[in-house]
């Protein structure tokens, strides 16, 4: 029974370059894949002839063969065996690996493209609330791993290489068939690399990466926040074999201060004032987070949990202009030892008092005698 031309099959040209073959393989085995026929043994033949046919012309070596010898060059005499290169059909979802994962960075290359990203870390950074409000650089010492230097990364042994996996086939992934549905899994012996190593290298046993603790130099930016993380690039493990680095990422952590509280770019301080200066009126000069005294008027009269605001004396924005608030909040001190000249004029002030001088403490009480009057109804 004759066979039909693999080009012929593919709808392409001899000259084809290897895009349009593979092209035309995506759009007719869309269109043909069983799992979009209902099963059609039809599209099923088809399906695998269109297989056999791109395994066959992707392959220079198979395709060259092909082109001089016709499908003679795949019987057990010239050595290519007796398939004909034919492998059993996949997934619907296989098609969609080949056509998308280029794009979505689904689809690993073959042997040294199959490498594995090191690990991402965290590290957990306290810093002072006055190095948040002026940024500052930190030295920071991280466990880690590096790149093997006997073997470069490779895990093989000096003047070895790694060889491409026999179980995969350097693919990183075998099938299993689970009834109609064929599995992607793992493949066991190369933890997906593609590659075994027959010679591993000692220092790192294989794995192209030894522990080292590396010392960074991180600037801390003015403004940041509780939970405020900072990337940096390529600073985590590093990959398996030669793979890419992972990042670290610092998760800042602000230390209780013994003055301040922050909320976002406000600062809050609660500031304990004199009773005469409370009553009378007066100046206080808070030192601020910026190492300036800040002026505060105190109205006369004010009470105790007045908020008073000092504009641009908060926290810099972070990577923009400006700074909040600082927000004072008054505590009226009561003096709790008194000369016998202050307790004197005391005596005497209180000897002038009608009770409109504080009017809360007025009201409240007659309140209070109205309502133990009052009789139930």
């Amino acid at each position: 029974m004759a066979e039909t031309d693999y080009y012929e099959l593919l709808q392409v040209e001899r000259t084809a370059d290897p895009a349009t073959i593979k092209a035309a393989y995506r759009k007719l085995a869309m269109e043909c894949h069983p799992d979009r026929n209902g099963g059609c043994r039809d599209a099923e033949a088809k399906f695998k002839a269109l297989s056999q046919a791109y395994e066959c012309l992707k392959d220079p070596q198979k395709r060259a063969a092909y082109d001089r010898f016709g499908h003679a060059a795949f019987n057990g005499a010239n050595g290519f065996g007796g398939n004909g290169g034919a492998q059993d059909f996949g997934s619907f979802a296989d098609i969609f690996d080949n056509i998308f994962g280029e794009f979505m960075g689904a689809q690993q290359g073959r042997g040294r493209g199959n490498v594995l990203r090191g690990s991402d870390l965290r590290y957990d950074l306290e810093i002072r609330l006055e190095d948040a409000f002026h940024g500052r650089q930190v030295e920071l010492q991280v466990d880690t791993t590096a790149p093997c230097e006997p073997c470069d990364g490779s895990g093989a042994k000096a003047g070895t290489s790694a060889r491409s996996c026999g179980t995969c086939g350097g693919r990183g992934q075998v099938r299993a068939r689970q009834g109609f549905f064929v599995v992607e899994q793992t493949c066991p012996a190369c933890r997906g690399l593609g590659e075994t190593i027959a010679d591993p290298c000692p220092s790192c046993r294989g794995e192209g990466r030894v522990e080292k603790r590396k010392a960074l130099s991180v600037n801390i930016p003015a403004g940041v926040d509780e939970g405020t993380r900072i990337r940096l690039s390529g600073e985590g493990e590093a990959g398996v074999r030669g793979g890419p680095p992972g990042d670290l990422y610092i998760f800042v952590h602000l230390a209780r201060h013994p003055i301040f509280q922050r909320e976002g770019t406000t600062l809050f301080a609660k500031c304990p004032v004199s009773f005469t200066t409370a009553a009378l009126g007066g100046c206080i000069e808070v030192p601020g987070l910026d190492k300036k005294p800040h002026r505060i008027d105190i109205p006369a009269g004010i009470q105790s949990g007045k908020q008073l605001r000092q504009r641009g004396a908060g926290m810099p924005v972070m990577n923009g202009r400006g700074h909040g608030d600082m927000v004072i909040q008054v505590e009226v001190e009561t003096p709790t030892k008194l000369s016998a000249k202050q307790r004197e004029i005391l005596e005497a002030f209180r000897e002038t008092e009608t009770g409109e001088e504080c009017p809360n403490s007025k009201g409240f009480f007659q309140k209070l005698r109205d309502a133990l009057r009052a009789e139930p109804s």
